[in-house]
């Protein structure tokens, strides 16, 4: 899958729509973001369903969150 580097995904046009915990959303907007970049749009969603991921998009475009996001959102408190 490719997405060009820092545009959105056309299947996720908000956090909302990546199907993330409440609690980790809200902390995603508490910090200001608005919308998934498209490495994060892309990636998301995969990774939340367990599939392995390899992404490749330019410094800035929020490559880190895709990881700790699935990860933050299937913690068991």
């Amino acid at each position: 899958m490719t997405v060009p580097d820092g545009s959105p995904d056309a299947a996720a046009t908000s956090f909302a729509d990546l199907q993330i915990h409440p609690s980790v959303l809200w902390a995603i907007a508490d910090v200001g973001y608005e919308s998934p970049t498209g490495i994060q749009g892309a990636t998301i969603p995969a990774l939340m369903a367990g599939s392995d991921v390899v992404g490749l998009a330019q410094t800035g475009t929020g490559k880190t969150a895709p990881f700790a996001i699935p990860i933050l959102s299937k913690i068991e408190t």
